[in-house]
């Protein structure tokens, strides 16, 4: 039985992470694709020359060529500009739409099977334009952001509460940037509410939602609080690791329900657009959306959260990328 073909657009930071974790955990062959000449063949060889100590067989490729993706069943784009301290998502629309428009005529002419993974940002904005571009159905373009942005509120939640991560349940939907609607009613310890146990913990109802609100808003900036630590770049472990999740959904068909960056056709009110929602990932992508019922104030914020999507893509097609 052959491997699965992995294309990774971009060399950058996550795809040296992406590139690695894939080996790791063999989910398949990897092409990692660059502009900068000899970038991702250094990457790769660096990578590939500790199979031994870390057990793997798999085949790393580094290249410069579109034409070396060829036949990929999975592509994981991550190529653009990274935020830099004191910059938004937004900042970027311009010079990453125009990068994200080329990616997509190259994966369009070479892997028009695969089933395309975009982390670059600003992520809703990148995801649209890629399905217009390149014209896929909507079951196999997708971005990755609430895997990642769940992760992080459950980090917060598990720090607070002093419990084991692997416990805590809890869910970021909406777009992907400042306006993210974290779930505070169905975050959970292994089915006991976060809030009750916060209560407890504190023995005041104010305090609790005080400390809540505060984790809702350290979610909303965690990649900002990241770029202003870094300096020099934006987080690449997290957004890799959690990209990571999603393939190996899909490779596997392990029917996961993740909150993915998917095309809704009247699901939460939604027509038209993508936004991050409960998505179950399989072998042919985008399997089925789970409509959560929302109560007045969620779907409020998660109301606002699509109207900044509908504004970013407006900006976009205003002018004209």
């Amino acid at each position: 039985m052959s491997r699965k073909k992995i294309a990774l657009i971009g060399g950058g930071q996550i795809g040296g992470v992406l590139t690695q974790l894939i080996a790791l955990k063999e989910l398949g062959d990897v092409v990692l694709f660059d502009i900068v000449e000899d970038l991702p063949q250094g990457k790769t060889l660096d990578i590939a020359e500790a199979s031994r100590v870390d057990g793997f067989d798999v085949s790393l490729k580094g290249t410069n060529e579109y034409k070396d993706i060829k036949d990929s069943d999975l592509v994981i784009i991550t190529a653009g500009l990274p935020r830099k301290p004191g910059m938004s998502r937004d900042d970027l629309l311009t010079t990453n739409a125009k990068i994200m428009r080329s990616v997509a005529e190259g994966v369009k002419e070479f892997a028009p099977d695969s089933i395309v993974i975009i982390i670059s940002n600003p992520l809703d904005a990148m995801v649209t334009l890629f399905k217009k571009v390149s014209g896929f159905p909507v079951n196999r373009v997708m971005g990755q952001a609430g895997v990642l942005d769940s992760s992080r509120f459950s980090s917060f939640i598990a720090w607070e509460l002093g419990v084991s991560v692997k416990d805590v349940n809890a869910m970021v939907l909406g777009g992907h940037g400042d306006t993210m609607v974290p779930l505070i009613r169905y975050a959970n310890v292994n089915g006991v509410p976060v809030m009750e146990m916060l209560e407890r913990k504190y023995k005041d109802a104010a305090k609790a939602k005080e400390v809540m609100d505060a984790m809702v808003q350290r979610t909303k900036m965690a990649g900002g609080e990241v770029v202003k630590l870094l300096k020099t770049g934006s987080a690449f472990y997290s957004p890799a690791s959690s990209a990571i999740t999603m393939a190996e959904a899909i490779l596997k068909d392990e029917k996961r329900l993740l909150p993915v960056c998917s095309y809704l056709d009247g699901e939460f009110g939604v027509d038209g657009y993508y936004v991050g929602v409960p998505t179950v990932l399989g072998e042919k992508g985008v399997e089925q959306i789970i409509e959560l019922t929302l109560d007045n104030d969620e779907q409020a914020m998660f109301d606002n959260s699509v109207n900044a999507v509908t504004k970013l893509v407006a900006d976009m097609e205003r002018l004209g990328l």
